[in-house]
């Protein structure tokens, strides 16, 4: 069946992480995606060589795209970028703010001469304030939105072990991207998408914010712990098995104390009767649980959770996500060579998705400027 994407072409100026998530899950559902690369090539294509000689980042994120190498200050090169535009339903960029309009190309002037595209800029923190042209990187972003304020333990902040801010602006630019094609569907014309990595994760930021803005209580760093939710952190058995325990609610915490841990007596504790005394006092709620998960084996406290049906997880190491039993995976066509990888999340009733390869540089360099070099040129007459 045709994936509902199918028949659309989408032309991107990227680099990095967050533009080509969001192409990529164009790419995913059907859309051609054309990517258009410096000669030297998108520099995320040089961050390791793990992926059977390819950068693992790359490789994640562009299977399904044609790569056309482009010189922009080549006047050739530049017709050929406006003949390819001139069909594209989506157009997406993250290059250095003005960029673009500084070719002529930028994205209002391009919805003006094509009303049906969609453009999608994607920036460091925005088209304006005083930070609009500061350089953006993930981690960057992570410290100045006060996301690694709120990560970590009380001895220091850390970062978030992947590339957060990035992925939630890819994901934040898919969604809208998405968005703008039901609205031309309805309207017949294009619209324009802003997104910022600084704005994607500040989103993101809302709840810690109203806890401080309006609840009066700043979130700490606590390690393995919520900063909300007593019990919910790690604890360690007997044996040295280690699971994250999480209760939600208090008919859960009763169940937890009568049934796992077999502390009926710690329900009528005026220090834990409620999830927010269990938070007031966390030292105390987590002792208690840690004394009496301390003195079982780690089948035992399986058994027991299994049975009471309270939430747990064990703590992996990316050596055992491989093995997972929830893992699915897709395999991947690469210039070394098929890789096998984690699938996308979602799932579809209308049978499995098929993944394109992921391009060597420049390697649909003739077939396109064939495809689009007569436009081209008649555009430059």
């Amino acid at each position: 069946m045709p994936r509902p994407l199918s028949g659309l072409l989408v032309v991107t100026l990227e680099q990095a992480v967050a533009a080509p998530y969001a192409s990529c899950r164009l790419a995913d559902a059907g859309a051609r995606v054309i990517k258009l690369e410096r000669t030297e090539g998108d520099f995320a294509r040089g961050y390791d060589r793990f992926a059977k000689g390819s950068s693992s980042y790359f490789v994640w994120l562009n299977r399904g795209k044609q790569s056309c190498r482009v010189d922009l200050r080549n006047p050739a090169d530049l017709a050929l970028v406006r003949a390819m535009l001139a069909q594209a339903d989506v157009f997406i960029q993250n290059l250095a703010p003005g960029a673009t309009e500084r070719l002529g190309i930028g994205s209002e002037a391009l919805r003006r001469e094509h009303p049906r595209l969609i453009t999608c800029d994607i920036s460091g923190y925005g088209d304006s304030g005083p930070m609009r042209d500061r350089k953006a990187y993930d981690l960057l972003v992570q410290a100045e939105s006060g996301l690694a304020a709120i990560t970590g333990t009380p001895e220091g902040p850390a970062r978030v072990g992947v590339s957060v801010c990035d992925i939630a602006t890819g994901m934040h630019a898919y969604e809208a991207i998405l968005e703008a094609l039901i609205a031309r569907s309805q309207t017949g014309r294009g619209t324009g998408v802003k997104v910022s990595l600084f704005h994607s994760m500040m989103d993101w930021m809302n709840v810690p914010w109203i806890s401080h803005a309006y609840g009066g209580k700043t979130p700490q760093r606590i390690g393995l712990a919520h900063p909300s939710i007593a019990p919910y952190g790690i604890f360690t058995c007997a044996d040295g098995a280690s699971f994250l325990i999480s209760i939600q609610n208090e008919p859960e915490w009763r169940m937890f104390c009568t049934d796992v841990l077999e502390r009926p007596e710690l329900l009528e504790d005026p220090r834990f009767r409620t999830n927010n005394d269990r938070v007031d006092n966390r030292a105390a709620t987590d002792a208690a649980v840690q004394e009496a998960l301390g003195r079982l084996d780690r089948d035992t406290v399986v058994t027991r959770l299994d049975r009471a049906r309270i939430a747990y997880g064990r703590l992996s190491e990316v050596a055992d996500i491989g093995n997972h039993p929830q893992a699915r995976f897709i395999t991947v066509e690469t210039p070394g060579g098929p890789l096998r990888i984690f699938s996308p999340a979602a799932t579809f009733t209308d049978g499995e998705r098929s993944y394109g390869p992921v391009p060597a540089l420049g390697s649909h360099d003739e077939a396109l400027r064939r495809e689009f070099g007569t436009a081209a040129a008649a555009g430059r007459k």
